[in-house]
């Protein structure tokens, strides 16, 4: 993206306020009690937003993040403080990349959206995503406005792997990609095709791998800024223009970071507030849960080099609110009650794959019917996730189960390659709660299992609640509790503690899943009248 244009003034259309209730800047008073409120604390987002690409057009700050094989992908976040964020909406509407990411004969686990890049540009007022899928080509989508509708420019035939899209001052676009081997490609003036491509920088052995590219102009000199997977953080400068040559010097390696028992933050991008101030956004691996954005101040060397502003040697758990306007209003929150009202689904919902969207509706409440007969809930259709929040969340399902048929299989899952689900099960005309443990994928992500019931209770009547509350927290036991209810006020543990797994392969973090599948013949229906996620 181009930092130069961060002068421009837009319509403010969503606008958040600071944690704190006061604009970061004001005039505060002083003593110990004030000293907090001065502050924000790291992660930023205790929730999965992986390879953050970060910028700012006038007063607003938007991201966008990894999403692998959920539907829509690439979330567009916004804030007005760096630190507060919403989601806006998605930069994809559909995954619309073959049959595998409909679960139709294939499935797409961890692949599809990727470390991808946002930007903006001043001279149709236009925002850019830009993103390689499956090695094999290039997509490029615009919108007006970041809520949508976002609909597909161009197919490009170059896989720009972990890209970086750059708008120059002269309006050219350009794009930094690669593995190792570091490019540049320039767009034709439309952004549909590529001008030309070519090698800028391939990176020294003793450094290994560098990866995750972000693109600035900063000062009128280049720069690409690469993450060396999963410790380290280093940066090009080329004074001579886009196509280099470049010099490199490293950013930071082998930083502790803000979240115990998690890695080093890493990726993510560069932004310039409205006073000139400098941060930096970045992930921090925290598995179970995922990958969470962390922010640190940065200043620069006189001769041009980005220093990540520490605490202690370490990325600061917490640093001084950055200094912004005071927000207009509140961000909407990533958590809370949801009662699917209203035609869509909001927008903090992403499907496991694509959806068959003649079986589901919102409105009065949320219907799933039946998609799939399987015994496989990989397999199912109209899985519907929402990110846990960390440390600790809980998750909690209003059911009406009276349009459930024999066979039918639905509830609330801690889903990932490793997964576990409180539901329900109708078979023979009668309805169980059941705990379900030992639904597992190998690293191929081909299923190994599909679970196996480990708790049970009989209920009645039509209507249930199901609860699941997550420890995701990295490092040991990291549980998993299910729990469920038949007046929604005493809640009754069902089965063991799951512990949920660590391993970063699959890359996405565990999320709350309601999901809803056949087992035997397709028909039956469930309704969630009421979803909420809340923390201790």
């Amino acid at each position: 993206m181009d930092l130069s244009w961060s002068h421009h003034t837009v319509t403010r259309r969503r606008t958040l306020a600071a944690a704190t209730g006061l604009a970061a800047g004001a005039l505060l008073p002083t003593g110990p009690a004030f000293a907090a409120a001065a502050q924000y604390t790291n992660p930023v987002i205790w929730q999965d937003f992986a390879d953050i690409d970060v910028m700012r057009v006038g007063d607003t700050y938007y991201a966008s993040a990894s999403t692998m094989h959920y539907s829509p992908g690439a979330p567009v976040l916004r804030s007005y403080d760096l630190v507060n964020w919403e989601i806006a909406g998605h930069a994809v509407p559909a995954l619309d990349f073959g049959a595998k990411y409909d679960l139709n004969g294939a499935r797409g686990y961890v692949r599809g959206i990727w470390a991808s890049s946002l930007a903006y540009r001043p001279s149709n007022r236009t925002f850019y995503w830009l993103g390689q899928i499956d090695f094999a080509r290039t997509y490029l989508y615009t919108a007006t406005a970041v809520e949508g509708p976002w609909s597909r420019l161009t197919t490009i035939s170059t896989p720009y792997y972990d890209a970086g899209l750059l708008v120059d001052t002269d309006d050219t676009l350009y794009v930094a990609y690669g593995n190792t081997t570091i490019s540049v490609a320039q767009l034709s003036p439309d952004g549909r095709t590529q001008v030309r491509t070519q090698e800028v920088f391939r990176t020294p052995s003793s450094v290994g791998t560098l990866e995750g590219a972000r693109f600035y102009k900063i000062n009128g000199q280049y720069y690409i800024f690469l993450t060396r997977p999963a410790n380290g953080q280093y940066i090009l400068k080329s004074s001579s223009g886009p196509f280099g040559p470049y010099t490199m010097r490293q950013v930071l390696l082998d930083l502790r970071g803000p979240i115990p028992g998690g890695g080093v933050p890493h990726q993510g991008g560069l932004v310039r507030t409205q006073s000139g101030a400098w941060y930096y956004m970045a992930f921090v691996d925290a598995y179970p849960g995922g990958r969470m954005p962390a922010l640190a101040p940065v200043t620069w060397t006189a001769d041009g080099w980005p220093v990540v502003q520490l605490v202690d040697g370490a990325w600061g758990t917490t640093y001084p609110l950055p200094a912004v306007p005071a927000p207009p209003r509140q961000v909407a929150p990533m958590t809370g009650v949801d009662t699917f009202d209203g035609t869509s689904l909001k927008p903090r919902w992403e499907w496991n794959h694509n959806p068959d969207n003649t079986r589901w509706s919102v409105g009065d409440g949320l219907t799933l019917r039946t998609a799939t007969v399987t015994h496989d809930l990989y397999w199912a259709r109209n899985t519907l996730t929402h990110r846990i929040q960390g440390p600790t969340s809980t998750a909690t399902v209003q059911l009406d189960h009276s349009a459930m048929r024999d066979g039918d299989r639905a509830g609330l899952a801690l889903l990932r390659d490793s997964s576990a689900w409180i539901g329900l099960k109708r078979d023979g005309g009668a309805t169980r709660v059941v705990t379900v443990t030992g639904l597992t994928m190998d690293g191929n992500w081909n299923t190994t299992g599909t679970g196996t019931e480990v708790a049970s209770a009989p209920v009645s009547g039509g209507r249930v609640w199901l609860r699941a509350n997550a420890d995701i927290r990295p490092g040991a036991p990291r549980p998993g509790t299910f729990s469920y209810s038949t007046d929604g006020i005493t809640f009754t543990r069902l089965g063991p503690a799951f512990s949920m797994g660590n391993d970063w392969r699959f890359f996405m973090g565990y999320r709350f899943a309601l999901f809803n599948h056949a087992t035997q013949a397709l028909g039956g229906a469930v309704r969630v009248t009421r979803f909420e996620v809340s923390t201790p």
